[in-house]
């Protein structure tokens, strides 16, 4: 190992302690560092720091600057701490720029070996303009083309006026000859001939005056610079650093012990102060177990694995560590779920049947006004969810991903109609997971068998007819992303089977069986009549199909009757079509 010929240029600005500890370890192996401590920290701090180093004869402290995020200061930091470098150590062939929240991850001999192998490489992450995807709000050329005085932490507004301004009247910035703008991480690691020649630029007072005045001059300066001075640019980074979707780097701590080390990189930031457990592991001179190439790459696919899943979170998981924005949900429920309209008034014991035949949980009305119907009639059901109606009220939303997501492994059904709150019914014609049966019209059935005023019954007709129809429109809706099936009532009742078959079979594929039973119908006769005396009190029924005003009902099929029907003889307790009316088809799905 060749001693002295590597330093370190440290900024730091916080956890002053754990940068004392890792200025120690590179120090104590004959590596020179250079401190910048940021001026807004306190003097005591400052004074602590240098009496904790001071026993280390190759560790020296640089002029202090103001470091503001995306500001000048930054750059006049490196600048400075790297000139003490260059004038007070000699001996010094690279020179790494790292952070106070910086971890080595290898020996320090391996990173001097490897720098010995490539003695006029310099690692700094180099790339023009447009070839840069990870700039935020468009500003990659305009960082070098218009002016920003302003700060965008503190003077968001106006900084954000200032540079509309500057768009609307066209001004542009002269970007000085032979500047060709480049961009790149912060932390680079430079031969001592490439670092005294940007430092030593006979115009380097006009280059600096320029960068002044481009935001974030730290990821363009030396990027920029070096590709003018420069024989051999590697444009990679040495030092493992990630961003998150916002552009705020991650921080590591003590369970990324192993993340860290299948990395191969030799130093990684940001590192939490109190990750003890890393600091001692790598605070080491053990050697690697192979003199492996840095290669974060290895663990990006990790990363966006996390990133995903702290922007989506888990499909139907909602919760106060992260509620995910409107849209920005990884599934709006945990599991597919079946919906079923009407079905509880055609059929008689609809629930207990449909449990029997699918092997499912089936619910009633889950958002009946007066309270929740679980399967059973129970009172508290997974995930202590009440049936109280006003809970449940309170976020619909919440209830029923709630109710999803504490169920998953064992499919729900549930009843739904036009008298249940409609709270969600947007949510559920958006579900890709949602499947919606419904027959339209259904709803007059109880009003039929109801032994009401009929004045009243008229009323609430056409109110649940109104309501039906709203849901409708939202189940035909091009934003609708469940699996919808419609049928009229007057179709349905004609020939259930065909429906029943194919809804039990979405429900239970692997089954795949040919039903023998359905549930028994309720009887419908003179239901047309009933029709038509809504029609002549004023009100239009027309969610039901085709329903005959007078004459006889066909027969009710005996098995279907008994409830042993086997799908193929006949109409069921329903009217007969006309010779002109289509021929009895399940509906096609509405995507």
């Amino acid at each position: 190992m060749k001693s002295g010929t590597l330093g370190f240029v440290m900024l730091c600005h916080t956890a002053l302690d754990r940068a004392a500890q890792v200025a120690r370890h590179w120090a104590e192996r004959d590596c020179p560092v250079v401190i910048h401590v940021d001026k807004r920290v306190g003097r005591k701090a400052h004074d602590r720091l240098i009496k904790q180093l001071e026993d280390l004869r190759n560790v020296r402290f640089s002029r202090r600057h103001a470091c503001e995020w995306g500001t000048w200061g930054l750059v006049a930091a490196t600048q400075d701490a790297a000139e003490v470098m260059l004038a007070e150590f000699p001996g010094v062939r690279h020179v790494y720029l790292a952070s106070g929240a910086c971890l080595p991850l290898r020996p320090v001999s391996e990173l001097i070996r490897y720098l010995d192998a490539r003695p006029r490489t310099d690692f700094i992450e180099s790339v023009t303009t447009e070839d840069v995807g990870w700039t935020v709000g468009g500003l990659d050329l305009e960082r070098f083309t218009l002016r920003f005085p302003f700060s965008w932490r503190k003077q968001r507004r106006l900084f954000d006026w200032y540079v509309r301004l500057q768009r609307r009247v066209g001004f542009r910035r002269r970007i000085p000859a032979g500047v060709v703008p480049h961009l790149g991480s912060q932390w680079w690691c430079l031969t001592r001939q490439t670092l005294s020649a940007i430092l030593e630029n006979p115009d380097r007072d006009e280059i600096d005056r320029y960068f002044r005045r481009v935001w974030i001059p730290d990821e363009s300066y030396f990027q920029t610079l070096v590709r003018q001075v420069s024989s051999h640019v590697e444009s990679r980074s040495l030092t493992l650093s990630k961003f998150d979707f916002q552009g705020k780097p991650h921080i590591f701590y003590d369970d990324h012990l192993q993340i860290l080390r299948r990395s191969d990189c030799f130093v990684a930031r940001k590192i939490w102060p109190q990750a003890d457990k890393l600091y001692r592991t790598f605070l080491t001179d053990n050697a690697s177990a192979q003199a492996a190439e840095p290669n974060p790459g290895k663990i990006d696919r990790l990363f966006s694995k996390a990133v995903e899943r702290r922007t989506k979170g888990r499909a139907g998981l909602y919760m106060q560590s992260r509620h995910p924005n409107e849209n920005w949900e990884n599934g709006r429920t945990a599991a597919p779920y079946a919906v079923f309209e009407g079905f509880a008034d055609v059929f008689e014991n609809f629930e207990v049947w449909l449990g029997k035949t699918t092997g499912t949980r089936v619910h009633g009305h889950l958002f009946a006004p007066g309270r929740v119907e679980y399967a059973g009639r129970e009172h508290v059901y997974n995930g202590s969810l009440s049936d109280s109606a006003v809970l449940r009220d309170y976020n619909p939303k919440g209830f029923l991903t709630s109710l999803l997501w504490n169920t998953r492994g064992e499919r729900q059904c549930f009843q739904f109609g036009p008298g249940d709150s409609q709270a969600l019914a947007w949510f559920m014609a958006g579900d890709p997971n949602a499947q919606i049966s419904v027959i339209s019209g259904a709803w007059a059935v109880p009003l039929f068998h109801s032994n009401r005023n009929f004045g009243d019954i008229r009323r609430e007709a056409a109110q649940l007819q109104k309501i039906e129809a709203e849901f409708l429109t939202t189940l035909r809706s091009p934003w609708a992303k469940a699996r919808v099936r419609v049928w009229t009532l007057a179709e349905f009742v004609e020939n259930p089977m065909e429906p029943l078959q194919t809804i039990v079979d979405e429900i239970s594929p692997r089954s795949m069986r040919r039903l023998t039973e359905v549930p028994r119908l309720t009887d419908l006769t003179g239901f047309g009549q009933f029709l038509q005396n809504l029609r002549n009190q004023g009100m239009q029924p027309v969610l039901m199909g085709d329903f005959p005003a007078t004459g006889d009902l066909p027969a009710s099929c005996t098995a279907c009757a008994t409830g042993g029907c086997g799908g193929s003889s006949g109409a069921i307790s329903g009217p007969r079509r006309t010779a002109a009316a289509p021929p009895p088809a399940v509906a096609a799905p509405i995507w």
